[in-house]
């Protein structure tokens, strides 16, 4: 009975994520200037970032108690993150009814970055939300996400890396 009763309070806090407070969260403006951070970070190196936001989860994935871990790993397959050249894509996913963040990476990228460093990026993501510093949060996050692709998947001097996915910000 006590699990029946978290799932109903589960799919209550989801469902109570409506677009409104998607759009209050991540307004047109601040979109435009995330996509514009994204491509200006996709041009120094051969790596793709993708964000995704969204207020709750599907039903189906309250019901069978997923997590929202196995939510960014279905959206990082829905958005094509994994099908880059090097195999250095990452999807930032943040759920906003269990202010939950996410951040998933290629296989290329994770042989050079182990899980501990990507919590460190979460961290201070949830530290500036918790300031109530969401962009902020954001910008610092994709600065970091940046580093770590130029540092292992540069590009190269003089020749325009592919832009192989969208830019813009994506909102479930």
């Amino acid at each position: 009975m006590g699990k029946l009763i978290r799932r109903i309070g589960r799919l209550m806090r989801h469902r109570w994520q409506d677009d409104t407070t998607l759009r209050r969260a991540m307004s047109p403006e601040l979109l435009q200037r995330l996509e514009q951070r994204v491509a200006a970070s996709e041009r120094r190196h051969t790596g793709e970032i993708r964000i995704y936001v969204e207020g709750g989860l599907p039903n189906s994935y309250i019901w069978r108690d997923a997590s929202a871990r196995e939510r960014a790993i279905s959206i990082f397959g829905k958005l094509r993150v994994w099908d880059t050249e090097d195999d250095n894509g990452v999807l930032i996913y943040l759920l906003l009814a269990e202010h939950a963040i996410e951040i998933v990476a290629d296989r290329g990228l994770a042989r050079h970055v182990d899980a501990a460093r990507w919590q460190q990026v979460v961290g201070r993501m949830r530290e500036a939300f918790r300031a109530g510093r969401f962009e902020d949060g954001l910008t610092q996050a994709l600065e970091e996400v940046s580093a770590l692709l130029v540092e292992h998947f540069p590009a190269e001097p003089g020749r325009a890396s592919p832009n192989e996915l969208p830019d813009a910000p994506v909102l479930g």
